[in-house]
């Protein structure tokens, strides 16, 4: 083992007639297989069962951990070792699975792998650094790993607000179709170059399409190849994979979510639009109000309204609530339209009530009405003294939250145009 490089690869440990007997990767070749043969190894009943057997030690050098973590996996599924026998036939092992049959391919970790639409890569024998490789390639390719059932002709996607993964560039936000399908695809198809050992190939692609994009004056796209480039050349450089496992990034998924609210309010049947309602103050007095509405669990921006309220001279939450339900849904009551399934007000009881009494003020048939109070996030209904209190990672919830802050960043949005318009000077 002393003539064994420190670099990361693949070791495969043979019987006396050659056989590979098991397979495993490290992060230093040398360190890794030595450890095998130390005194403690004796003890571990892991490794003493079969150790005797292991008449020689071959080895591959690979790029980077990310890499040996790969390569294992595929040799294991090539040659079935003796050893990695429960690796090859544990069905709980996780899998790096990739759709094929979406505008959008999702990449996930799964330890349940689908038999059709989808392209598998493993088994792993371990998860972490599964994640941690997941997450340093991510960062290349910038892929996405959410539930989303994202649609290129459906234009309300372009309304969508992308998790926290698009803002720090770990995913290209399909979500929200920032990317092409076409390009996604690319990405997708580089990806797994890397996943099936090709990462050299690429690398000569990429370089290859680089300076044909700068010699077409196409500097940004050069810029961002020459940038892929070079995190594939330091993926060597990552340490231990497992210190890249980052904390769950929640999303909103709009059919979960619609899902969820059917199931805690009991309703008949899957609501389809939601509306929000928001009110915000102007210095000087002027209060307006925003609603924004959601169809199929997304933001559709022709049925966003605003409001300047008349009815108060001061702040009054109650009061401009009131007035903004009357003028919205008395209307809308008026003119025969459908009203949405689902009205969430920003706030607590108080401005729950407000609401429920300018519907009944204005005979209009109550639908859903809630009110999703700030710190703790519960949900109120009218009648009910105890509020609805969901788990932070419930589907349900973090609708109900967009819902709420899209109405707040509305609401704002008028307030800081009217704030201009009143500091402009007179001609």
């Amino acid at each position: 083992m002393r003539t064994f490089p420190t670099e990361p690869g693949v070791y495969l440990m043979k019987d006396e007639v050659g056989r590979v007997i098991y397979v495993g990767k490290a992060a230093n070749l040398r360190s890794r297989a030595g450890s095998y043969f130390q005194k403690q190894a004796a003890d571990d009943p892991r490794i003493s069962p079969w150790i005797h057997e292991v008449a020689d030690v071959d080895y591959v050098i690979c790029q980077s951990e990310v890499d040996a973590l790969l390569m294992e996996a595929r040799l294991i599924k090539d040659i079935q070792p003796k050893y990695n026998k429960e690796l090859k036939d544990d069905k709980t092992f996780p899998y790096l699975m990739i759709t094929t049959r979406e505008d959008f391919p999702r990449v996930e970790i799964t330890r349940e792998p689908k038999t059709s639409g989808v392209k598998l890569y493993g088994p792993f024998p371990n998860v972490r650094a599964l994640r941690g490789a997941l997450q340093v390639l991510q960062r290349i390719f910038q892929f996405r790993t959410c539930s989303l059932d994202i649609d290129e002709n459906d234009e309300r996607w372009k309304w969508y607000r992308p998790c926290l993964l698009a803002s720090i560039g770990q995913c290209t936000a399909p979500c929200n179709l920032r990317i092409s399908k076409a390009d996604y695809r690319r990405d997708i198809r580089r990806l797994q170059m890397v996943l099936e050992g090709k990462t050299r190939p690429l690398m000569k692609q990429l370089a290859r399409e680089m300076h044909e994009a700068a010699a077409a004056l196409e500097f940004e796209r050069a810029a961002k190849l020459r940038d892929e480039i070079e995190l594939l050349e330091k993926l060597g450089d990552r340490g231990d994979l497992e210190t890249h496992v980052q904390p769950e990034v929640f999303f909103i998924d709009p059919k979960k979510g619609l899902a969820g609210l059917k199931r805690i309010l009991h309703l008949d049947e899957v609501p389809r639009t939601v509306e929000g309602i928001d009110i915000a103050h102007l210095q000087g007095g002027q209060t307006v109000a925003s609603v924004v509405q959601f169809l199929d669990g997304l933001p559709f921006k022709p049925g966003y309204r605003r409001y300047k309220i008349r009815s108060v001279d001061q702040p009054d939450d109650y009061q401009s609530i009131r007035e903004v339900v009357s003028r919205r849904y008395g209307q809308m009551f008026r003119k025969g339209q459908k009203l949405p399934d689902i009205i969430l007000i920003d706030g607590g009881k108080g401005q729950l009530n407000a609401a429920v009494e300018s519907m009944a003020a204005q005979r209009v048939p109550e639908p859903v009405i809630l009110s999703l109070a700030k710190r703790e996030e519960l949900i109120f209904r009218p009648g009910e003294r105890e509020p609805i209190r969901l788990s932070r990672h419930a589907y349900a919830l973090r609708l109900l939250q967009y819902v709420r802050d899209e109405a707040h960043r509305f609401a704002q949005h008028y307030h800081h145009i009217l704030r201009r318009k009143s500091t402009l000077p007179e001609e």
